[in-house]
């Protein structure tokens, strides 16, 4: 490992004092015709736009390009190049585990990350999919509709509040209003279908897009079969020069099958079977665990200028859920209703000829409630005795402001902070069979501060740092009690997670006649270094049955991503996330967590954190070469270092490396039709690796723990894409 991080070093100065040389030169050359001067990347997801270059935080801003070749069955695809950002597909289906930062790592179990993720904001058109709990499902999102990301990968709970380690904002809104409509098929490895109708264009009302998708896959593991109705579409409305207003709609029934984990033998004997009655009796199989989700949102937006320096914007939206699960020998019936929004006033003044000011100030507001329904299962199916009627109800209101000042237009320093109130509602009206009516409610608070500084020490580079507070209440399914504490409704030993975060970085993105003799480019370099420090954080226990807090954890870390793009159609690019990620205070009962020592209490003290690699990166080449115009190539390298699937750390999880390959040919038909074929080659060398892990599972009597969830081997997908302008 140490050999790994002198590497890492090296590269990072290497980039370093390359930037630095090659800034100096330009600087030299200025009078120069034939030099280019970058477009400012604009960042969309921080509550107003902003600069990339003048932001105090670590973001990454994917754009059509970056993700054209990658947009396949699953958003993981999209995001395993951004430094920082671990994306694990557990099945090789819709079931993804996200974690930025170290947040989020605690999702994985038998019940704890079915579906969802934890302590990441996804915002999709600007509307947030995360609940107010702070739960994610990503079932409505076509990665074929996706035309952007941005990724803010610090922690921005002083703008979002709960639930916000890190921002995922997905944009499906064309960027060019090109009139368009557009076919693609693809088919693959394991019965992989999809097909996607794509269509947009200028009309009176102003920009109208939609996508609509569906996509099936039949598994590689017993028990894994999935099929996807994902539905989007959108109106920009440009009322006025001083109005915009958006709709956007979302839409999607998701099915997916859980295969469950296995144990290490089974992993290593057969890695395709579905888990077995050694530790799940009856089996995943038998009870054939499942979800079917099914799901629809509306929302609006609203941006408005009242004068040059004073705008407004607002946000509705209003979503609809029903979902079924087959879920540890039951079977569930979940509706939901979640409804929110938010108001924003922005003012910006030049208060003299060197300082100017930006002001924010703004409310959030979500609300979602809802039914539980448990019924018996039988043959994996929904049986008629009706076993528990459970509301659940969240609701999630802050109010945030930040201020900006700009000196020169060198220096920027911003100073925030975030008020947040999340309270759970929970009833039970039919308990055991039995008519009851209990109660409980719980509210968490939290102000949590921010402040950040900008030194934009010319026009292609910047150095920043921040300092900021997070809150993470525990997320709904969470919050329930172990048996021990079965008087309760809500676990009251429960506690939000706080974290204090500390970040410093270097953003620079430049141009150049001539780089390493191979012509023009252009270059972007990205580093982040952090420390993030947390108490209460909340640990799974027993496959994710039930949540403790425990202790304090201390998370350091260093994030590298460089990428080069010529002229003449080659590009590079590499992403390092290298971290130190431990519990320093954490004690628990051993009985709690199923350690037979014979002593009362285990001390888990400078053990490293479950679920977070300490090294993992990837590295891309793309070629489009100027001889044969419309073909793109590509090859990406990925590797996932060691980890502990448990707080004993005695569990392992094998480092792995990957490599994919992407091909793509653009052709024109006639002047009004193109045609693209492409074709991709994942996990190219058949490797055998652990995908996903189930974080502390259960450690049955005479078995070994079952907790590893393996990957997709070698897989093939092919497809075409028609479009007629």
């Amino acid at each position: 490992m140490n050999t790994a991080y002198r590497i890492l070093i090296c590269l990072i100065s290497s980039c370093c004092i390359a930037d630095a040389l090659n800034a100096q030169s330009l600087k030299e050359k200025k009078n120069d015709s034939t030099k280019v001067t970058l477009k400012d990347i604009t960042v969309s997801a921080l509550r107003q736009p902003e600069k990339n270059l003048e932001v105090p935080l670590a973001v990454t801003v994917l754009g059509l390009r970056d993700i054209q070749l990658k947009r396949g069955y699953g958003i993981d695809d999209i995001l395993q190049t951004v430094p920082g950002v671990l994306v694990q597909n557990r099945s090789g289906n819709q079931d993804l585990r996200i974690t930025i930062r170290g947040f989020g790592a605690r999702g994985a179990g038998e019940r704890s990350n079915a579906g969802t993720s934890r302590g990441i904001r996804v915002l999709v058109d600007g509307i947030p999919e995360t609940e107010p709990d702070g739960r994610t499902a990503l079932d409505m999102i076509n990665p074929l509709s996706i035309q952007s990301a941005e990724i803010l990968r610090s922690n921005s709970s002083a703008l979002f509040g709960n639930a916000s380690g890190g921002v995922i904002s997905f944009s499906t809104i064309p960027k060019e209003p090109d009139t368009k409509l557009t076919f693609q098929s693809q088919i693959g490895s394991y019965g992989l279908q999809q097909y996607t109708l794509q269509a947009q264009g200028m009309t009176d009302l102003g920009l109208l897009y939609a996508t609509i998708g569906r996509s099936s896959f039949d598994g590689w593991r017993a028990q894994s079969q999935s099929d996807a109705l994902q539905i989007s579409a959108g109106l920009v409305h440009q009322s006025s020069a001083r109005t915009k207003v958006g709709v956007h709609l979302l839409a999607g029934n998701v099915n997916y099958q859980i295969p469950g984990p296995l144990n290490l033998t089974q992993y290593q004997q057969d890695p395709s079977m579905s888990a077995d009655t050694s530790t799940f009796n009856p089996t995943f199989i038998q009870r054939n665990e499942r979800r079917n989700n099914t799901s629809g949102r509306i929302g609006i937006t609203v941006d408005h200028a009242l004068t040059e320096t004073l705008s407004l914007s607002a946000m509705t939206y209003l979503q609809s859920k029903f979902l079924q699960r087959s879920e540890r020998n039951t079977f569930r019936d979940f509706t939901r209703y979640h409804m929110g929004g938010n108001f924003i006033m922005k003012s910006s003044n030049q208060l003299s000829s060197s300082l100017s000011s930006m002001f924010l100030i703004g409310m959030d507001y979500q609300y979602q409630d809802g039914a539980i329904l448990f019924y018996n299962l039988i043959n994996g199916n929904r049986g008629n005795t009706l076993r528990t009627n459970k509301r659940e109800g969240a609701q999630n209101m802050g109010f945030f402001l930040q201020e900006e000042l700009m000196l020169d237009d060198k220096f920027s320093l911003i100073v925030g902070g975030r008020y947040d109130k999340i309270s759970y509602f929970n009833e039970i009206y039919i308990d055991g069979g039995q008519s009851v009516f209990t109660s409980q409610d719980m509210s968490y608070e939290r102000f949590t501060p921010k402040a950040g500084i900008t030194w934009r020490m010319n026009e292609d580079m910047s150095l920043y740092a921040n300092v900021g507070g997070g809150i993470e209440v525990p997320a709904g399914n969470e919050t329930d009690p172990p048996a021990s504490l079965s008087s309760f409704i809500i676990n009251p030993l429960l506690k939000p997670i706080e974290s204090t975060s500390f970040e410093m970085g270097y953003k620079s993105q430049l141009s150049t006649n001539a780089w390493l003799g191979l012509g023009a480019a252009e270059l972007k370099t990205d580093i982040a270094l952090y420390s993030i420090s947390t108490i209460n954080d909340i640990i799974p226990y027993a496959g994710g049955r039930f949540y403790f807090s425990a202790g304090k954890t201390e998370r350091m870390g260093l994030e590298f991503s460089h990428s080069i793009r010529w002229n003449h159609g080659l590009s590079l690019s590499l992403s390092l996330t290298a971290s130190k990620n431990m519990y320093t205070e954490y004690t628990i009962d051993s009985i709690v967590d199923g350690v037979n020592t014979g002593a009362s209490f285990v001390d888990y003290a400078n053990k490293d954190i479950a679920g977070i690699p300490s090294l993992f990166g990837s590295a891309q080449v793309k070629y489009a070469p100027e001889f044969l115009k419309g073909l793109q190539i590509g090859v990406d390298y990925r590797y996932c270092g060691h980890y502990y699937a448990d707080d004993a750390n005695t569990l392992d999880v094998d480092p792995f490396a990957m490599v994919d390959c992407s091909i793509s040919y653009d052709m024109n038909i006639s002047d009004d039709i193109s045609m693209r074929v492409f074709g991709r080659v994942m996990n190219l060398f058949h490797e055998t690796y652990m995908s996903g892990v189930w974080i502390n599972p259960e450690r049955p009597r005479f078995a070994s723990p079952a907790y590893i969830e393996p990957g997709l081997p070698r897989n093939i997908a092919a497809g075409i894409s028609l479009t007629w302008k």
